[in-house]
């Protein structure tokens, strides 16, 4: 059994890999995308104590359906209906306005499984510590708090799912909160 897990999660590695081979993160270091699926399912392993295989896997692969030309087919072959489904269920709709997406990812966050809620919180995250730390070249100080007070309401409807991960987004966002007071003074 554990041979079987360990493969799959190696299976997702490589299937991230190589559909977010030719992107890159935001920040002005071009970091590769791919550093973020992989911190979002160390942030779960390592903070939320998550050793579900199911939710680990969707976690690496949380932003193909997003962000690249994967399919839920390929999903779906290569790692199962569980899988697609908790893919799915943390999927922003793109034929949506940027701000309905926003809107979307607040209103649903109470609804969303245990385990999708604990892959959100770990994108969370590590989301607001590349803004703290490796922004967005083109974000402004304004943009970057309307960025973490928008966390602070998807948060809200993923609370009382994993104490140690909640925790450690308050940490983290008030951590990014004072790099960003540190700047505007």
């Amino acid at each position: 059994m554990l041979d079987d897990e360990i493969g799959l999660l190696l299976k997702a590695v490589q299937f991230a890999s190589i559909k977010h081979r030719n992107q890159q993160r935001k920040s002005c270091e071009a970091i590769p995308y791919i550093n973020h699926p992989i911190e979002v399912a160390v942030t779960l392993w390592e903070v939320g104590k998550v050793c579900e295989i199911t939710t680990l896997v969707a976690a690496l692969l949380h932003d193909t359906l997003e962000d690249t030309d994967a399919t839920t087919n390929e999903i779906l072959e290569q790692f199962g209906e569980e899988i697609l489904y908790l893919v799915q269920e943390v999927t922003d709709d793109k034929n949506l306005s940027k701000q309905q997406r926003k809107l979307n990812q607040v209103e649903s966050a109470p609804h969303k499984s245990t385990a999708a809620k604990q892959i959100k919180l770990a994108d969370k995250i590590c989301n607001i510590n590349d803004i703290a730390t490796s922004p967005p070249c083109n974000w402004s100080i304004e943009r970057r708090q309307e960025y973490l007070d928008w966390t602070l309401k998807v948060v809200a409807g993923l609370r009382k799912t994993n104490l140690a991960l909640e925790k450690h987004y308050d940490v983290t966002l008030s951590k990014a909160q004072t790099v960003l007071h540190s700047i505007r003074s």
